[in-house]
This record gives C-alpha cells, sequence and structure tokens, in this order.
C-alpha cells in the first residue's frame, strides 16, 4: 500500500474512532492503532480511560494480527481490564490493506465499573419498603388488557403503536370476543397503550 493511500485510510479511521467517543462518552474508550509502526503503533485516544499516551506499542492482539494475516479481523465483546484494575469490555477491529496486510486496528474499551454504579444505584432507588399494603395505581385488569396487546402486535413484528388500522381492527375483534371491551374503562386503556385516541378505536369497531 502506498504510504498516501495507507495514511488517507488511517485518517479516516480517526475519524470514525472520533464520531464513536463522542457519541458513547464518557463509557468508551476509542483506539486507534497503527500496526505499521508496532513500537509506536497508538495514533490517537478518546475518552482515556487506560492513561495510556499516544505513541506507546502495539498490544498483544495489535503483535498476533501484525504476525497472522489470517488471525481474526473482529474480535468482540472479550473480557479486559485496565491497568488500575477496573473491568472492561473490549472489541479490536483489524483493517487490511488491499493485499490483505493489517495495517491498523480499531478499539473500543467499555468501563463496566461504571454500569455497574449504575446498576447498583439503579436497584437501590427501584426497591420498595417492607410494609404490607396491597395497593395498585393502575385501573383493574388493564395489564391483562395490555398483555394481549403487546402478544398480538409481538405476532405480527410490529410494536403496538406501529399497528396499522386493519390491524387495529382485528385486534379490537379479538379483545371483543375474549371479552376484554365489557371490562371497567378498557377503551381508555387498549387506545393509551395503542397511542391512539379513543375517538379513532371507536372508528374502528364500526369500520
Amino acid at each position: 500500500m502506498k504510504h498516501s493511500t495507507r495514511q488517507v485510510l488511517v485518517d479516516q479511521l480517526e475519524q470514525i474512532a472520533k464520531g464513536i467517543g463522542e457519541t458513547f462518552a464518557p463509557f468508551c474508550e476509542v483506539v486507534v492503532h497503527d500496526l505499521t509502526d508496532p513500537k509506536q503503533a497508538i495514533l490517537s485516544i478518546n475518552n482515556n480511560l487506560s492513561g495510556r499516551s499516544v505513541g506507546e506499542p502495539a498490544t498483544e492482539l495489535g503483535m498476533a494480527r501484525i504476525a497472522d494475516p489470517d488471525y481474526p479481523q473482529v474480535i468482540a465483546n472479550y473480557s479486559n481490564r485496565f491497568a488500575d484494575g477496573r473491568r472492561a469490555k473490549s472489541t479490536s477491529i483489524g483493517i487490511k490493506d488491499e493485499n490483505g496486510k493489517y495495517v491498523a486496528a480499531l478499539c473500543l474499551n467499555v468501563d463496566l465499573n461504571l454500569f455497574g454504579q449504575m446498576q447498583s444505584m439503579l436497584a437501590q432507588f427501584c426497591q420498595t419498603g417492607k410494609v404490607e399494603i396491597q395497593e395498585t395505581l393502575d385501573p383493574a385488569n388493564a395489564e391483562v388488557i395490555r398483555e394481549y396487546i403487546d402478544k398480538f402486535s409481538a405476532s405480527r413484528l410490529r410494536a403496538p403503536q406501529a399497528l396499522k388500522a386493519t390491524e387495529r381492527r382485528a385486534l379490537l375483534n379479538e379483545l371483543k370476543l375474549a371479552g376484554y371491551l365489557d371490562m371497567r374503562k378498557a377503551m381508555p386503556i387498549i387506545a393509551q397503550h395503542l397511542g391512539v385516541s379513543r375517538a379513532t378505536l371507536y372508528n374502528d369497531i364500526k369500520s
């Protein structure tokens, strides 16, 4: 590969890395490696989570690609660790030239500790007390109707809000035959879950 051609490829790869880094900041470190210069492989680091610097040498994975053109081009979601022990999930994508030789790599390292902390906070937030009080803010049978709608929509590979008018009419017919339309507040529940007005539903029934 001519130097100018390789440089164009690497320049484009760095733009891709920048875009990914900005999209997934601050959770994901995005690194561009130059595999033609393994002693100074790191060209750029977006969202530096590993503490490495531009100009540092290639990793073991990079050296493996340099040594073997048949080494897997994409290795996704493998377990990794930062230097300080934080858990990470990494994906490495090798870039080849027209001769099938590895010349660069794009690597993504996601800090799992950040997500672990978020998970713990969400779990704590979602906890409820141990007081034995039976109460619901949901109308009677609302969940049963919603589950029926969800199953109907899933069978047609759609979200409830994406059902077409003909499909809504078929749904309403099934709900009627099953006795759900006779339930208290059935129409408001159905309208809300489908994302349409009650007037639309009444028109569907009449059609």
